[in-house]
């Protein structure tokens, strides 16, 4: 008898996707505290506020959350996989140091 209910979705799955896609995404994007230091100026100048690049991605993961409370009955994986994404680079950018990348 087949079941209609979904297959579990096990930590490591979630977590080794995660790891493949920002691997994929940082070859489009270039390098992750670039990215999230390019976002954290433009939010920046927006908000009239500093924001730093582990708080942009920390934001961005807090959009996955918000999507995933909104719509209970389609809570897809993506979001997951991006917001594991998103909360380790924000682990990776809090600790960072910015002098590497200053000749960018």
């Amino acid at each position: 008898m087949e079941s209609d209910s979904p297959k579990t979705i096990t930590p490591q799955e979630i977590l080794n996707e995660a790891n493949f896609i920002r691997a994929s995404r940082g070859q489009v994007y270039g390098h992750p505290y670039l990215n999230h230091r390019r976002i954290a100026d433009l939010w920046s100048a927006y908000l009239g506020i500093p924001i730093t690049p582990d708080q942009a991605a920390i934001c961005m993961a807090l959009v996955k959350i918000s999507r995933l409370a909104e719509t209970p009955g389609h809570r897809g994986r993506d979001g997951y996989v991006d917001g594991v994404s998103y909360l380790s680079l924000a682990a990776m950018l809090a600790t960072i140091d910015p002098e590497e990348f200053d000749a960018y």
